[in-house]
């Protein structure tokens, strides 16, 4: 019985920092562009700084064999395209006003932020 209670506590403590307290990590995008890579589970970086008013090219790097990493969604910008597998795919967004905009794969389980400033 304590066995179960102390794997409760955990599993609770574990969703807590999940859904709380975890900082996706977040990156600028220089004029040299930036490499997004999808694996286990998660965009690396997951939050993208970018310029306002200006087109940006992100590129994607398909490590997860998934089915669900196999596409990106940018909704706000109405982009979705195929990311193939181990290797690198650039996807040019159009200039967006300032704001938050997430990105996803396809069934919403992968998710990042898109920040222009």
């Amino acid at each position: 019985m304590l066995l179960i209670n102390i794997l409760g506590l955990l599993l609770i403590a574990l969703i807590v920092w999940w859904f709380w307290l975890y900082k996706p990590s977040e990156a600028s995008i220089a004029e040299d562009g930036i490499v997004i890579t999808v694996e286990n589970g998660t965009y690396q970086p997951s939050r993208l700084k970018v310029s306002a008013g200006q087109p940006v090219t992100l590129t994607f790097l398909r490590k997860d064999a998934s089915p669900c990493a196999a596409t990106v969604v940018f909704p706000e910008a109405d982009v979705s395209e195929e990311l193939p597998l181990n290797k690198a795919k650039a996807i040019v967004l159009p200039a967006m006003r300032k704001g938050e905009y997430p990105f996803t794969c396809q069934m919403q389980m992968y998710r990042g932020t898109l920040v222009v400033n």
